[in-house]
């Protein structure tokens, strides 16, 4: 592109147009990852190659014109690859050391959105223990606050509800 960048050029007219319209097909002769990825990210609709055949340009103008997207056959496995890579789950972190019984079983308690003081009523320990449970485990996860059990992969659940009549 003359005097240009396709990546800033599909930027500027994403962010201009009105009601979705225009569609931005970028056609180009590179498929390098920098410009299929940031086309993409900049707003395109749609990335063909410019050594496709007519047929194939015509039908992804008319397939952008009806609201679809279109990426070119031959950088699709690579923008799925990479989409997949960016939006993988994140695994829990490693614990140096394996977690002691009595941490777990707060750790599943803490995720059911048990209290503190519940918890210490139920496993017959002071609040201050749990607290210091629950403070030495987030010091091995670098985590604060609820974040514990999430940064070990456990869901918390919600609590029901107190509604009174």
């Amino acid at each position: 592109m003359p005097k240009g960048d396709v990546i800033e050029a599909t930027r500027q007219i994403v962010t201009s147009r009105c009601d979705d319209k225009p569609a931005v097909l970028v056609v180009t002769t590179f498929d390098l990852d920098q410009d299929v990825f940031g086309a993409l990210e900049a707003g395109a609709d749609g990335f063909i190659l410019k050594n496709c055949e007519p047929e194939e340009l015509v039908s992804a103008v008319r397939c952008l014109a009806h609201g679809h997207g279109l990426i070119d056959q031959a950088v699709t496995r690579r923008v799925l690859t990479e989409f997949a890579r960016r939006y993988a789950p994140q695994k829990p972190p490693i614990l140096d050391e394996e977690l002691t019984r009595r941490v777990s079983e707060i750790l599943q308690l803490m995720a059911t959105g048990t209290s503190n003081a519940e918890i210490a009523e139920m496993l017959f320990v002071e609040i201050s223990t749990v607290k210091s449970h629950i403070s030495r485990l987030l010091t091995k996860i670098g985590g604060t606050g609820s974040s514990a059990s999430s940064g070990l992969g456990v869901s918390p659940r919600p609590r029901p509800l107190n509604v009174s009549s």
